[in-house]
């Protein structure tokens, strides 16, 4: 037996990033259908210092854990700087996105192209389920903070957090 038949083939690895401030039903689709193409995938939770979230970036990562428990090839954690730096560190040759429309298309084609050039990782864009095609993190916390029912839109322990948050918060 030679060297290169005893080794075992390459992790076939993908990011999916974002603030996930909540994280969705939305980002869970993605998420769910990246983790059956790619053998590890690695939910990479932006920390913007400009930005005040509503939950903190520990709070963020511990729901992504919960919600994404049931998939035994889902890594959460945080990253600061370019996602391009967080593939290098990780040798991560890919990016998964979910597309919700043609406004997602513009932006996101700009920020893959870019993505490519500095480091040639490759961005794989996943359309959004119809039944989300409209929904944000944003959206669902704006509905949510005027009493609207969110709960078809967020795992149960998300709308529970959210709920007491937006309560302490008024």
């Amino acid at each position: 037996m030679t060297a290169s038949e005893s080794e075992e083939p390459a992790l076939r690895r993908a990011v999916c990033p974002g603030s996930f401030d909540p994280i969705t039903n939305g980002h869970l689709d993605i998420i769910a259908r990246a983790s059956k193409l790619y053998d590890v995938v690695h939910v990479a939770v932006m920390i913007n210092q400009s930005k005040q979230g509503l939950f903190t970036v520990d709070e963020r990562i511990d729901l992504i854990r919960r919600a994404t428990a049931e998939y035994g090839n889902v890594q959460v954690e945080s990253f600061h700087g370019l996602l391009v730096d967080f593939c290098k560190q990780r040798d991560i040759p890919a990016i998964v996105k979910g597309l919700r429309a043609v406004s997602d298309f513009d932006y996101e084609l700009q920020m893959a192209q870019m993505n490519n050039g500095l480091s040639g990782v490759e961005t794989l864009f996943v359309p959004t389920n119809p039944t989300y095609s409209f929904l944000s993190s944003s959206l669902v916390k704006e509905v949510a903070a005027w009493g609207g029912d969110v709960s078809h839109l967020v795992p149960p322990f998300v709308l529970d957090a959210l709920t007491e948050r937006l309560r302490k918060k008024s």
